[in-house]
């Protein structure tokens, strides 16, 4: 069993133009119960990010060659040296427990491949469990609340193959245990979900923790939000639906997801 500790794990931010959120972002990675590295990727460098990364003493690495958010993603997976990485999103804000509990979660893994945890939604100042997303989400991962299912792949690809219900900045992926590059860029906004389905065909457990540790942002300039208002969700929906279903089924499922997401949108 590897013994993880603290500095095993990095916080990398992945930094965008000029979000409002970036520095509550910043402040809650920085306010951990127990801190490992952090550090900040951009393929948008700007004054504005440079100044918050030198308020602040965090290092900054800028990808030279901008190919959409997968290639932003897999830079910031590679920009971190130790051997657990959370990627978190600018917008998001974690918990200070968020670490210490991944770190927990590893250390009673035998062969970890992510860690994640529970999440709330947070739409302006207000934190949520309650939309109808979120209570579906919380079914499906009910099965990863007994350990003993954690190392699983049957139950891991049976609740991926009804929906992401494993929010990505929620993630800790262990880097010597996961496919390199992480993420496929063939996508806008399931490049998460296509990567838990390869990353869930290895050996080892998902460890989930049933706690929420982190707020992921819902507003209306976010990627999945713009996303569902031009329907471009359900084609990629589709398309990872077929990766585990008949064409029938799959067609099915997707129709019955996409009005399920519909609370994803800005209230």
């Amino acid at each position: 069993m590897k013994q993880y500790k603290a500095e095993d794990h990095t916080f990398v931010i992945c930094a965008y133009k000029e979000s409002p959120y970036l520095e509550d972002c910043i402040r809650s990675v920085l306010h951990q119960n127990v801190r490992g590295k952090i550090c900040l990727t951009t393929s948008t460098p700007n004054q504005y990010i440079a100044a918050l990364a030198q308020k602040y003493q965090i290092p900054v690495f800028a990808n030279p060659v901008s190919e959409g958010i997968a290639a932003d993603w897999n830079f910031a997976v590679a920009s971190a040296k130790t051997r657990l990485v959370t990627l978190a999103h600018q917008d998001d804000l974690y918990e200070p427990s968020y670490t210490e509990k991944i770190i927990q979660a590893a250390n009673i893994c035998q062969d970890p491949i992510i860690l994640f945890s529970d999440y709330w939604e947070l739409r302006g100042d207000q934190k949520s469990q309650s939309s109808s997303v979120m209570k579906v989400k919380h079914l499906m991962l009910l099965p990863l609340r007994v350990r003993h299912f954690w190392r699983s792949r049957f139950v891991r690809r049976r609740i991926l193959s009804m929906g992401n219900a494993i929010c990505c900045p929620a993630v800790t992926l262990v880097r010597n245990a996961v496919p390199l590059p992480v993420f496929q860029n063939n996508m806008k906004s399931n490049i998460d979900w296509q990567a838990w389905e390869l990353i869930s065909r290895q050996k080892g457990e998902f460890a989930y923790i049933a706690k929420p540790l982190m707020c992921h942002r819902i507003h209306e300039h976010s990627t999945t939000s713009e996303l569902l208002e031009v329907n471009g969700r359900q084609e990629e929906d589709l398309f990872m639906f077929r990766k585990f279903w008949p064409e029938p089924v799959a067609r099915l499922i997707s129709l019955l997801y996409k009005n399920s997401e519909k609370s994803n949108k800005s209230m």
